[in-house]
């Protein structure tokens, strides 16, 4: 009988056993289910979808990343070409043909881990959306500063963003629950490489690059695509930070960004970014030794250079900040004709997080907000939900019929002339890590681009941190450094020796002796008498 319970058991659960909220067991918490393991994903991944939609619920009503922002109003400026060459030749989308066409644009720049009265000087990705109002619709393209990201699958989203918040028990930032994560998600130690260097604290909004970071799709008239990168570089220059001269400005203005980009715009400086793309051709690459739509990882340029394809202005500030720039609501799913999704596990499993914590935080006509909505016609057959005060319908539409199809005077289908893009998918449905995923090489070429102050700033701020955690998360982060870069391993290592470890890691991530605060406080305060 014994035997028998043996042959038929599937899984070994405990007391301590991950489960989903209906007592299922979790037997793979790292990977989303996809047709092999480069994706695309599947709509039956119910352990994600279950752990994301919940995640997307967590706080009310604050975005629960990305909440502290600031943002503006402009124009994107197409050059009609790709580098030399015809846009047309890789993509029909309307916003990139006929040079000089302007098309209006929102863009929104966030903080990601901390809260919306948080300081804008914290050691944190940015967020940097750009929507634009297209006229085939709008167009949400959604990324940060940085041109990586941790992870490379969806399925550890929720879990990284824990682990970067504050703990839920002291609800204040802990490096050692950063480096928990980190240190055991070796896909981590690239994007650990940049946020923990000067390039973690961008000087403001205005001299910050951004990018697409995951991998997307463009798509021709004749329904042949390639894989494209998407990065937006700043006319102003690039400006970074070091932990005093953050902490320096933090003690005047913790809102120093948001009052940078808005003076600018009011003093007609108005700030101006160029929009490059890289371009790669769809297939698996196997001559690289990564995966193309791995987004932990940057393409070479000498292999697939930046090609120009337009500018961007911001010209106008917010007439009200929760109107718009609270209100603005963007999604990775937003595309028009003549853009799409690649694979990219990533990109997947934003695409659905995003609406869907939309349609919770703003609510299920959160498009019919004046910032969200398309400045196109707009008719749809949806009815009802939450706050809705417009009604989609076409002109001499028959008010009796919200269905389709329909011969009594319903809304019928666009024609389609563009050849569809077809993409072969084969393979079976599984839950695994990509093949090549060559976790640290690219942080050692990172940190060896580095100039020395950098560097110097970098293993100033890990030693700091990584001091204050157990030894086990040490050694595994020293042996992802000496992975990368023997130098960059060795300092790591020696300096982690010499450090001292008297202190906590219930810090805000590279500030030293931020513990110190609650007793200066009580020491450098001024008695007064009851009144």
């Amino acid at each position: 009988m014994h035997n028998q319970q043996d042959e038929n058991q599937t899984h070994i659960e405990n007391e301590d056993t991950l489960t989903t909220r209906q007592g299922h067991p979790v037997t793979n918490n790292q990977n989303i289910r996809t047709v092999g393991n480069r994706g695309p994903a599947t709509l039956e991944n119910y352990d994600f979808i279950e752990k994301i939609s919940h995640f997307d619920r967590e706080k009310v009503p604050e975005r629960i990343v990305h909440a502290r922002g600031a943002g503006a109003h402009g124009y994107f400026e197409t050059y009609g070409k790709v580098g030399e060459e015809p846009v047309s030749k890789y993509t029909r989308a309307k916003v990139f043909q006929e040079k000089g066409k302007q098309t209006p644009v929102f863009v929104r720049f966030s903080t990601v881990v901390h809260g919306n009265h948080s300081p804008e000087t914290v050691r944190d990705p940015r967020g940097f959306a750009v929507k634009f109002y297209t006229e085939d619709g709008n167009w949400d393209l959604v990324g940060n500063n940085l041109k990586i990201f941790f992870i490379r699958d969806a399925m550890k989203f929720p879990d990284m963003i824990h682990a970067f918040r504050p703990d839920p028990v002291t609800n204040i930032q802990d490096s050692q629950r950063f480096f928990d994560f980190c240190a055991n998600s070796p896909e981590t130690f690239h994007m650990v490489t940049f946020v923990y260097s000067p390039w973690g604290i961008p000087a403001n909004y205005r001299m910050m690059q951004g990018s697409g970071v995951n991998t997307y799709k463009w798509v021709n008239k004749e329904g042949k695509a390639v894989l494209v990168k998407y990065h937006w570089e700043p006319k102003q220059g690039i400006k970074n930070l070091t932990v005093e001269e953050a902490s320096e400005i933090q003690a005047t203005n913790f809102n120093h960004a948001t009052q940078d980009l808005y003076d600018a715009i009011e003093q007609g400086d108005f700030p101006e970014w160029e929009l490059f793309v890289q371009i790669m051709s769809d297939d698996e690459h196997p001559e690289l030794d990564f995966d193309p739509l791995d987004d932990t990882k940057l393409w070479p340029e000498d292999q697939f250079p930046w090609l120009p394809v337009g500018k961007m202005v911001l010209n106008k500030n917010p007439e009200n900040y929760f109107t718009e720039v609270e209100q603005v609501a963007f999604g990775t799913g937003v595309l028009v004709d003549g853009l799409d999704f690649s694979d990219d596990k990533m990109l997947q499993g934003r695409t659905f997080s995003y609406s869907d914590t939309q349609r919770y935080r703003v609510g299920a006509n959160y498009l019919q907000v004046p910032i969200n909505a398309s400045k196109k016609r707009v008719a749809t057959n949806q009815e009802g939900g939450q706050l809705r005060y417009q009604n989609d319908k076409a002109p001499g539409q028959n008010p009796h019929v919200n269905y389709e199809p329909s011969s009594l005077g319903g809304l019928k289908e666009a024609e389609q002339l563009g050849t569809e893009y077809r993409p072969m998918i084969k393979g079976n449905l599984v839950r695994e890590s990509i093949d090549r995923q060559s976790n640290t090489k690219q942080a050692g070429e990172t940190y060896r681009r580095f100039e020395d102050w950098e560097k110097d700033e970098l293993l100033r701020n890990l030693i700091g941190d990584l001091s204050q955690c157990k030894q086990e998360i040490q050694d595994k982060m020293i042996k992802l450094a000496e992975e990368a870069d023997e130098q960059y391993g060795r300092r790591l290592r020696e300096g982690l020796a010499e450090a001292t470890k008297d202190g906590t890691s219930k810090n805000p991530l590279g500030v030293k002796d931020a513990e110190k605060a609650p007793e200066q406080a009580i020491k450098k305060g001024h008695d007064a008498e009851p009144y």
